[in-house]
């Protein structure tokens, strides 16, 4: 990983949005702060598009996108997304109605099986929220056994469930998308791009393991300092800041910024 004083302002200049995980990369343990929220204003300024990429649920998304200045927010781990539209804020699904439905059958018997099998595991309070996975809490308000968690983990795979860990949830999911595949499908939707163009002209800010697709699928990725502590990451963020979480977003965006505006005045 390279330190965000070797982005080249070339590099910086060719992009026309970021897309930025949410969760211990603009959040610091949950709380907005001031310089996070004030690093996605600077990337407006700078002419960029912001997405949202989370593993939090769709009722979420559909508040984060209307309380911040971003253009969708990508949630569930990119089966699902709040768009801004104008004066509204649009959900869209990548299933179909039918898919979703037969899905959620299949994943509310899972989850019963894996509360059955494993007593310590607990779902995550935001799970009435969510439209296509389930998801349990592994480090938010506790700190799960990495054995029980590699149970859930086995349990799931045996149904033929996906999952995902991030620093907070594990999410288990019978859905075919990631991080990576969904903001290529926002980033057609929203600026025409095609996957390749998306790959070289989107960029991604990650911290954890369910960030892993994003920074494989993407040409210009960054982490916040603590994605050091991340595990199953095959592929690391090209470059990494200094600090942590939401300091590292808003170091980051100034390492973006500042490039940019020394390509314009080249």
């Amino acid at each position: 990983m390279k330190p965000l004083s070797e982005l080249s302002s070339r590099e910086a200049a060719r992009l026309v949005a970021v897309a930025t995980d949410l969760d211990d990369t603009v959040l610091d343990h949950g709380r907005l702060g001031v310089d996070a929220l004030t690093a996605i204003s600077l990337l407006g300024d700078a002419g960029l598009d912001v997405l949202i990429a989370t593993g939090r649920p769709l009722g979420w998304a559909e508040v984060v996108c209307r309380l911040l200045p971003v253009a969708a927010v990508l949630a569930e781990n990119g089966a699902c997304a709040a768009v801004r539209d104008g004066a509204r804020v649009v959900t869209r699904f990548r299933a179909t109605e039918a898919e979703r439905r037969s899905r959620s059958a299949r994943l509310d018997a899972l989850v019963a099986e894996l509360l059955a099998r494993v007593p310590s595991a607990r779902v995550t309070d935001d799970a009435w929220m969510r439209a296509t996975d389930r998801t349990f809490d592994v480090g938010e308000t506790w700190r799960a056994p990495a054995e029980h968690v590699a149970e859930l983990i086995a349990i799931a795979a045996a149904r033929e469930a996906r999952t995902s860990v991030s620093s907070v949830h594990l999410h288990v999911t019978f859905e075919g998308d990631d991080k990576a595949s969904g903001i290529a499908w926002l980033a057609r939707e929203l600026f025409s791009l095609d996957p390749t163009a998306a790959r070289a002209r989107v960029a991604f800010v990650g911290d954890s393991g369910n960030d892993a697709a994003a920074f494989a699928g993407f040409e210009t990725t960054f982490g916040v300092a603590n994605v050091r502590l991340a595990r199953g990451l095959s592929v690391p963020p090209r470059y990494v800041a200094r600090r942590e979480r939401g300091l590292g977003f808003a170091e980051i965006t100034r390492a973006i910024v500042d490039a940019r505006a020394r390509e314009r005045a080249r």
